[in-house]
């Protein structure tokens, strides 16, 4: 294992976050504090609480769930799509690094930059309503897993995509509506029986529910169902990545 490499990618993009710090942290922060306070506000005002949390408290996970979506897909789209865009990653293809070196280095600082957003919009929400972690190392377990899952998407999209508006594509028109129909801002026992069942194909579903679970032993779905799936995402996203570097798709171009 090329610790050298790892940890010189890894420092590179970490680097990345620190230059463009109002884009990285403060805008996600700001774009996230404003749902808080907008549904809290509107919708908290009227559903006072749902199975005994305060609404405002209840949207918490799924607010920290939507960012940790978009964030680690963005980040890690980016981190190998830029390389690709300018030709620098003929260079890293061709240095001593492995295929596995290149995933965790890139992966990992974008997983990174994700849990830290995560963590910083937890305290901010501190901030506004009482928070209370039943289970705080199965929400470090979540939202690792969930960041580092959604990292090796961000990773296939970077490489997949032949431009910007690709880039922006399966963020925009995938991820981000699954989100919001997938239990960010509701339970979805709060919804008819037939959309419940259909719910139910929607991944974002057992994110959202195991990671609410972990701050309030409640959930729509049980903690091991939410677990096994998510482990199952991580494994199809780590299959696909293999695929990759194994048939050399879009780098050997």
């Amino acid at each position: 294992m090329n610790l050298v490499a790892i940890r010189t990618i890894y420092r590179f993009e970490m680097a990345r976050m620190r230059r463009t710090l109002l884009q990285s942290v403060v805008s996600p922060v700001i774009s996230t504090s404003l749902y808080f306070v907008v549904f809290g506000a509107a919708i908290g005002s009227r559903i006072t609480e749902i199975d005994g949390v305060s609404y405002g408290a209840f949207i918490v996970p799924g607010l920290i769930m939507l960012m940790l979506f978009t964030q680690s897909l963005s980040n890690a789209s980016f981190g190998i799509y830029f390389p690709r865009f300018v030709g620098t990653i003929y260079e890293i293809l061709s240095a001593p690094v492995s295929y596995l070196e290149i995933v965790i280095a890139y992966v990992g600082a974008a997983a990174t930059k994700s849990i830290i957003l995560g963590l910083i919009i937890l305290a901010t929400a501190s901030l506004f309503v009482p928070l209370h972690i039943e289970h705080p190392v199965w929400m470090l377990v979540f939202l690792v897993l969930t960041a580092v899952t959604f990292s090796l998407f961000g990773f296939i999209i970077g490489i997949w995509a032949e431009n910007f508006e690709q880039l922006q594509l399966v963020p925009l028109l995938i991820v981000t509506p699954l989100a919001f129909l997938g239990g960010t801002f509701y339970s979805i026992e709060m919804l008819p029986p037939v959309w419940q069942q259909i719910s139910l194909a929607n991944p974002v579903v057992y994110l959202v529910s195991g990671f609410r679970w972990s701050f309030y032993d409640m959930s729509d779905v049980s903690f091991g169902v939410s677990l096994a799936m998510t482990l199952v995402f991580l494994a199809i996203g780590l299959a696909i990545v293999a695929w990759i570097f194994r048939s050399g798709y879009k780098l050997k171009q």
